[in-house]
C-alpha cells in the first residue's frame, strides 16, 4: 500500500534530526567522502600498476545481495556497449575463469562464504581480483596476498555503501583502460548534491525532499529511456524498499509500453482523487507516479523523450543533464544519491525507519 507520511516533518530540521537517530541522512551525505577514501586506498595499493596487464579477456562483475547488485548493474550499463571486452555479470565466478580475466566484487557481508569460495577459486586459477569489502572475515581472507582489497574507510550502514562500491568498480575499469571516469570530480558533484539535499533546506529548494513528496502515497513507476537510467532506477527501487518500505516498478520504457494494463494505469495514475473515496480501497489506493528518467544524451534519447512525453503527459521527466554539466558517470551517481536521500526522507516521514543507531558514526 502507498506510504502515508507526515509531510510537515520534512520542513522541520529539528524534528528530522531527532527522527534520524540512525544517522542515515549524514551517512548518505558522506557519499563524496566514500569516493575519495576509496580512491586514496586504490592509490596506496597501486591498483593501476597491479592491473597494468594489457587488455583482459573479460571483466567479471560479481553480483551479491545488497547494493552490490545495483553497483554491478550500473557499472555494466556504463561500460556497454562500447567496452572492448566482454562484461559478465554473475552471482559467482564462472567455471571458465582464467589468468586473462579480471574479477570485481563488492560486498558488505564479510562472512559471505559463497563469495569467499568463489573469489578463492578465481585467484587460484590466476585471475586478477579486485574486492571492495570489509578487511576482516572469510571474504577478505579469500584474496589475501592474491588480490587487491579496498576496505571501507568511511563507516556507513551497508545500504549506504553504494558510492564506495561504485568508486571501486570505476577505478578498476579505469585501471584496465575500459572506461574514463574522473572519480575526484564525481566526489565533488556528490558533495554538491548532498548540500542541495541538506535537511535544513526546505522542500521547495531541496530536490530530494521534493522527490520524496512526489513519491508519497503513490506507487512509483521508474522507467528509463536508456540502460544507465534503468540501472539507476534499480538502485532507487532498492533504496525505497530499504528505507521507506515502498515497492517500485523499474523497467525500460519500451518494455513498459509492452504491458498494456500497467501502461493504461500509468496514463491515468495522476488524475485528481475523489475526495469522498475510501483511501484504503479500490484503484485510487494504488495511484501511480511515473518518473521517466534519462541519463544518456543523444538523438535516440531525445526522440524517446518526446515520444514518452506525448504518450504520458502526466509523467515527471528526470533529466540530470539539464542541471549537471558532467559526463554520464557523474550524472548517474548524482541521481542515485538523490533517490537514496529521497528514500530516507520518505522513510523518516512515514516512520518506517528511525531508532537507535546501527553503526559507528564517521568522523571528519
Amino acid at each position: 500500500m502507498p506510504t502515508v507520511l507526515d509531510d510537515s516533518l520534512l520542513d522541520d530540521p529539528a524534528r528530522l534530526a531527532e527522527a534520524d537517530r540512525g544517522g542515515l541522512l549524514r551517512a548518505a551525505a558522506m557519499a563524496g567522502a566514500q569516493v575519495r577514501a576509496t580512491a586514496e586506498a586504490a592509490a596506496e595499493l597501486e591498483l593501476s600498476e597491479r592491473l597494468d596487464l594489457g587488455r583482459p579477456r573479460s571483466l567479471v562483475l560479481i553480483d551479491r545481495p545488497g547494493v552490490s547488485r545495483t553497483v554491478t548493474r550500473l557499472l555494466a550499463s556504463l561500460l556497454t556497449p562500447s567496452c572492448p571486452v566482454p562484461v559478465v555479470m554473475a552471482e559467482s565466478v564462472p567455471a571458465w575463469i582464467g589468468a586473462l580475466d579480471v574479477v570485481f566484487a563488492h560486498t558488505d557481508d564479510p562472512g559471505d562464504r559463497e563469495l569467499a569460495a568463489s573469489l578463492e577459486r578465481a585467484a587460484r586459477f590466476g585471475a586478477s581480483v579486485v574486492l571492495s569489502a570489509p578487511e576482516d572475515g572469510p571474504v577478505a581472507a579469500s584474496v589475501a596476498g592474491k588480490g587487491v582489497l579496498l576496505a571501507p574507510r568511511v563507516p556507513v550502514p551497508p545500504e549506504m555503501a553504494f558510492p564506495r562500491g561504485l568508486a571501486a568498480g570505476l577505478l578498476t575499469a579505469n585501471a584496465l583502460g575500459l572506461l574514463v571516469a574522473d572519480v575526484q570530480a564525481l566526489a565533488d558533484q556528490l558533495d554538491l548534491e548532498a548540500e542541495k539535499d541538506y535537511l535544513a533546506r526546505e522542500s521547495f529548494a531541496n530536490p530530494a525532499k521534493a522527490l520524496a513528496l512526489r513519491m508519497a502515497e503513490r506507487v512509483p513507476l521508474l522507467w528509463g529511456l536508456d540502460p544507465v537510467a534503468v540501472a539507476v532506477g534499480e538502485h532507487a527501487a532498492h533504496a525505497f524498499a530499504a528505507h521507506a518500505a515502498v515497492v517500485c516498478d523499474v523497467e525500460d520504457y519500451r518494455q513498459a509500453m509492452a504491458r498494456p494494463a500497467l501502461w493504461r494505469a500509468a496514463q491515468s495514475g495522476d488524475r485528481e482523487r475523489d475526495i469522498f473515496a475510501d483511501p484504503g480501497d479500490g484503484p485510487e489506493a494504488l495511484a501511480k507516479r511515473v518518473l521517466v528518467m534519462s541519463v544518456r544524451t543523444g538523438p535516440a534519447t531525445e526522440a524517446a523523450r518526446y515520444q514518452v512525453g506525448d504518450l504520458l503527459p502526466g509523467a515527471d521527466l528526470v533529466v540530470p543533464a539539464e542541471e549537471i554539466e558532467a559526463d554520464e558517470v557523474i550524472r548517474a551517481a548524482v541521481l542515485a544519491l538523490r533517490f537514496e536521500l529521497a528514500a530516507v526522507y520518505l522513510g523518516l516521514a512515514a516512520g518506517s525507519i528511525g531508532g537507535a543507531g546501527r553503526y559507528e558514526p564517521a568522523t571528519v
